[in-house]
C-alpha cells in the first residue's frame, strides 16, 4: 500500500476500533465487566475508573460484583452506576457491590440489535467519509500537477479497496454482536 494512503488506513482502522469498544459495553443479557469501562467513580474529588479502585469480577453469568478496595467508595460506585445509562440497580452487603443482570425480554432483544445496526451504520459513514476526504484530497494532489491522473485513480482504487475492507469488518462486528444478543 501506498505511504500516502497509511492516514486514511488509520482513520478506518480507529472508527472500526471505536464501533467495537462501544459494542463491547452493550450487554447482551450476560454479564460483562466492560459496560463499566465508560463510567468513572468519584475517588477523593477525582473521577477515576472503576478498575483502579475495585476488583471486578464475574461469579455467575448473570452478575458482576465489584470489590473495592477501600470500603468507603461503596456509595460512590453505587451512584456512579445509578447515574449511568446501565439501568441496572446495585445491591451491596457493606464489603461489595453486585450487579445482577436480568434475562433479556425478546423485544428488548431486537431494541438492542436495532441500536447495534445503527452504530454500525454510523461507523460505515464515517469509513466512507474517511473515504470521501481521502479522493478530494488526491483530486487536489492531481489538479496541481504532484501526481499524474493515472497515480491518482490508482490510489483512489486503493482507497476504495480500504473502505471495503473496513466496512466488510463493520459488517462482520455488526453480525457477531446481533447474533451474540439474539442468542438465549
Amino acid at each position: 500500500m501506498d505511504a500516502r494512503l497509511n492516514q486514511y488506513d488509520e482513520k478506518m482502522s480507529k472508527s472500526v476500533d471505536a464501533l467495537i469498544s462501544e459494542y463491547a459495553s452493550i450487554r447482551a443479557g450476560r454479564a460483562n465487566p466492560h459496560i463499566l469501562d465508560k463510567l468513572k467513580v468519584d475517588y477523593y474529588g477525582t473521577p477515576t475508573p472503576f478498575q483502579q479502585v475495585a476488583n471486578i469480577s464475574v461469579p455467575e453469568a448473570r452478575m458482576i460484583q465489584i470489590q473495592p478496595w477501600e470500603a468507603n467508595l461503596i456509595k460512590e460506585i453505587e451512584k456512579a452506576i445509578l447515574n449511568s445509562d446501565l439501568g441496572l440497580t446495585p445491591n451491596n452487603d457493606g464489603k461489595v457491590v453486585r450487579l445482577l443482570f436480568p434475562e433479556l425480554t425478546e423485544d428488548r432483544r431486537k431494541e438492542l440489535v436495532k441500536d447495534v445496526k445503527k452504530k454500525g451504520e454510523n461507523a460505515k459513514v464515517a469509513v466512507r467519509n474517511i473515504r470521501r476526504d481521502g479522493n478530494d484530497a488526491l483530486k487536489k494532489m492531481a489538479k496541481d500537477n504532484e501526481i499524474s491522473e493515472d497515480e491518482s485513480k490508482q490510489l483512489e482504487a486503493e482507497i476504495q479497496k480500504l473502505t471495503d475492507k473496513y466496512v466488510a469488518e463493520i459488517d462482520k462486528a455488526i453480525d457477531d454482536k446481533s447474533n451474540e444478543i439474539m442468542t438465549v
